[in-house]
């Protein structure tokens, strides 16, 4: 293995911020955005890959593709993520596991509501500083400071939530009811249905929830009303 120099630390730890930032992302934007030479990127990337720290993709389709292979996207691993900081770890796993031991699953769940109750507590305040965000963006500003990088990306059926980052994704992949709780924080908030679609603790690349937009949500009910009376 390659052992990195002085001046080729920080490089790759600015490569990393820039994925967990913005996402899955190719040679020639990660450049673009670093200011470096594709060549000098791939270098990097190529030594990362091989380090456990990235994993390079095909992209997702989106449209038609044109001619030629497209270009792999590069996504953190499990290991590039603990070189961030893990607001969980092992002692935090090991407190939840003795909950559930002496106070079940309810105790488990009443932790989870409770520690996602920053999402209903900041929402008033963060909109009002905030009017011309949209409840998503409200909640991206809201996660982002909790440490998760979110975003929000428009989709054909409304918005999607996306968190490029997890702090609780080891405490998560053992106990799910971490998620199920912002989840369910998220739709009260907006007072719609929210549905996640992929999670880092279940290991994704990124967490993201659908939030559909209310003529969205009118259609889906209108179809299942139709599927109940036919």
């Amino acid at each position: 293995m390659e052992l990195p120099t002085e001046c080729d630390q920080p490089t790759r730890q600015r490569v990393a911020q820039s994925i967990l930032v913005n996402g899955a992302s190719t040679a020639v934007a990660l450049a673009e955005r670093l200011d470096l030479t594709p060549a000098a990127v791939r270098r990097h990337l190529d030594q990362m890959v091989a380090d456990g720290a990235l994993v390079a993709r095909d992209p997702r389709p989106v449209g038609s593709r044109g001619r030629g292979r497209p270009a792999k996207v590069f996504v953190l691993t499990e290991r590039g993520r603990d070189a961030f900081d893990q607001q969980y770890d092992d002692l935090a796993t090991e407190a939840l596991r003795f909950l559930a031991e002496t106070g079940g699953d309810a105790a488990v769940r009443a932790f989870a509501d409770r520690r996602a109750s920053f999402i209903e507590k900041r929402f008033p305040e963060v909109q009002a500083a905030h009017p011309e965000a949209s409840p998503a963006q409200v909640l991206a500003t809201i996660f982002t400071a909790e440490g998760y990088a979110a975003a929000v990306h428009q989709i054909p059926v409304g918005e999607e939530l996306c968190q490029q980052h997890c702090p609780v994704s080891h405490v998560a992949h053992e106990f799910p009811q971490l998620c199920e709780a912002e989840t369910e924080a998220i739709s009260r908030v907006l007072g719609t249905h929210v549905q996640r679609l992929a999670t880092i603790a279940h290991g994704d690349g990124v967490c993201t929830t659908c939030i559909p937009t209310v003529h969205q949500i009118h259609s889906l009910d209108e179809k299942k009303k139709e599927q109940v009376t036919s």
